[in-house]
């Protein structure tokens, strides 16, 4: 891993992390996982300017900077490197594929060592708690006591919650973007209208498809469906409105409308890269993920974590009510809590393209953090 130059991004590698064997929340068993992550900075010698950051639903362990060869960026990229809100000349940087994923990670598309041949449905089902559990693993692994930081949005923003609950000791901070304590009916069911679509695609054969093509026509049309809760209405209307693509109607159920090609081309583009497999499977976890309540916190003697929690104005998928909700629950537990909306006509994508605002916010809270922990 090297930088060209103090302003540019880097250049980063997968790497692998294998773990003989987990036991997951529902009590089965998975023998020889594998982690994918990046790293990009470096660890100082009392270890402990590492922050770990947990991706989206649809996210990888390729956060920031490039692979030899190729042209985009890592999925954060404009938030991770030098000076930047995650600054590698300050932070031992870490992001890691989760388990069930499709980028490296064990997942339904991995090779089940029993049969050696792909997991497909045999894969068991996995929780947020089973991700963070692989995560810690990983922790271990690169010989880390402690984590300055775990940051992350939306999905990311679940495990970085489940990090406070599951290992409150292992962490100084906590910044979960764009989340929520548990899913809403509404968020419940635009992910069960996804695995519905995928799961009607002649192609999916019960999740046995890998000797063959996927479900394309499923999984593209519940990315599209996905996609249209990422963006507000607002936004919708400044980038298409009701542009047609050609200067007249098709009369034909051809994409007449900008919005019909975009999301087209978001579907077509997605399947390229993701696992029908994978999309039940994290989808589902995430629907079963339920901090509330007793779940939050129920561990008082780690109040010394601090937490920033952020959301932005516009996102209807993961509406500031629910980061309230979550504020609300650590001020009555008494924990130094920091919450902030932040103005914008994103939706729910704000988190991955607001950046002068997050940065600002997390620059700040990170060197208060770090301060503490060098003391």
């Amino acid at each position: 891993m090297t930088e060209h130059s103090e302003n540019s991004l880097l250049i980063t590698k997968v790497k692998l992390c294998k773990i003989e064997n987990i036991i997951l929340e529902s009590g089965k068993q998975l023998r020889d996982v594998t982690i994918a992550y990046e790293t990009y900075g470096t660890l100082n010698e009392k270890k402990n300017n590492a922050v770990l950051i947990t991706h989206g639903f649809s996210g990888d362990a390729h956060a920031a900077g490039f692979h030899e060869h190729e042209a985009k960026p890592g999925w954060w990229s404009n938030m991770i490197g030098h000076g930047k809100a995650f600054d590698t000349s300050k932070y031992f940087v870490i992001c890691s594929n989760v388990l069930g994923g499709c980028a490296g990670s064990t997942g339904p598309s991995s090779l089940n060592p029993t049969s050696n041949k792909p997991y497909a449905l045999d894969f068991p089902i996995i929780t947020i708690s089973d991700m963070v559990h692989c995560q810690k693993k990983l922790i271990d692994f690169l010989k880390i006591d402690k984590l300055l930081a775990v940051v992350g949005g939306s999905m990311g923003g679940m495990q970085v919650l489940q990090w406070a609950i599951s290992y409150p000791e292992k962490i100084c901070s906590a910044i979960p973007i764009a989340t929520t304590m548990k899913h809403s009916p509404q968020q419940i069911a635009f992910n069960e209208v996804g695995r519905q679509a995928i799961m009607a695609d002649i192609g999916w054969k019960n999740g046995n498809y890998y000797d063959q093509s996927q479900p394309d026509r499923g999984l593209a049309i519940a990315r599209m469906i996905g996609h249209i809760t990422y963006m507000s209405d607002k936004f919708m209307q400044e980038k298409f409105s009701r542009n047609l693509k050609d200067k007249d109607r098709t009369f034909k159920f051809t994409p007449d409308f900008e919005v019909e090609g975009y999301l087209k081309y978001r579907g077509d583009t997605f399947v390229k890269r993701f696992d029908a497999n994978s999309y039940l499977y994290i989808t589902k976890a995430m629907d079963y993920f339920d901090v509330s309540g007793n779940n939050f916190l129920p561990n008082a003697k780690h109040k010394d974590i601090k937490f920033l929690v952020m959301s932005f104005s516009s996102d209807w998928l993961y509406p500031s009510y629910q980061s309230e909700n979550i504020v609300k629950q650590l001020t009555l537990r008494g924990y130094n809590t920091t919450y902030v909306e932040i103005k914008s006509t994103y939706g729910h994508d704000s988190f991955l393209v607001e950046v002068k605002d997050q940065t600002k916010l997390i620059i700040h809270f990170l060197e208060k953090v770090l301060k503490e922990a060098l003391s």
